[in-house]
């Protein structure tokens, strides 16, 4: 017989999650293939059932997460995160990067900074031509999975009609360099 917190947390993935709960998952799942693979079945690896019904006690009674802490703690996460593999960004750099990757947390812009575009178009352009550093695209998918696609989600139309023409070779570099600018121009 199937382990009935299984066919639940089955039921939740196939019926009612959405793109960012599927990410979340998958992020739980590789961490925890980690951690078997790292430690096997040692008694200092927490219990990811023990918690995860530890944590939906809470959520079902009120007195544990709300989508305020939730997010909260997110962010804080993918702060450390870009701390962990970036020290040499200031402050100001970790919040534009921290914005880009989580846009939706409440009074902060959805589009990232002029200068986080850039950096985010340039490295689009690079990974598409095959010349973006092996390195730079490992560290990107790692921390973001499938970050083309959601680079490309978050340009707005005006760019992704001058690298899609950039990149079909129907407009040449010095005419994308000039588009380019003027699609983040009205973009901003």
């Amino acid at each position: 017989m199937a382990d009935p917190e299984l066919v639940q947390a089955l039921g939740y993935i196939l019926n009612r999650s959405d793109e960012s709960s599927i990410e979340v998952l998958a992020e739980a799942v590789i961490r925890r293939r980690r951690e078997l693979s790292m430690f096997g079945s040692a008694v200092n690896v927490p219990d990811p059932r023990r918690l995860a019904k530890d944590m939906s006690e809470q959520i079902n009674t009120g007195t544990g997460a709300t989508i305020e802490n939730l997010k909260s703690s997110v962010r804080e996460m993918a702060v450390r995160i870009i701390k962990e593999h970036a020290p040499e960004l200031n402050e100001r750099q970790i919040e534009e990067l921290s914005r880009a990757w989580i846009p939706d947390i409440e009074g902060q812009d959805q589009k990232p900074p002029r200068n986080m575009m850039i950096s985010m178009i340039e490295q689009f352009v690079s990974y598409s031509m095959g010349t973006l550093n092996k390195r730079v695209e490992k560290g990107l998918r790692e921390e973001m999975g499938a970050w083309p696609e959601r680079y490309w989600n978050i340009f707005p139309p005006a760019i992704r009609l001058v690298i899609t023409d950039y990149l079909k070779d129907r407009i040449t570099e010095e005419e994308y360099n000039s588009k380019i600018r003027m699609a983040l121009e009205i973009s901003q």
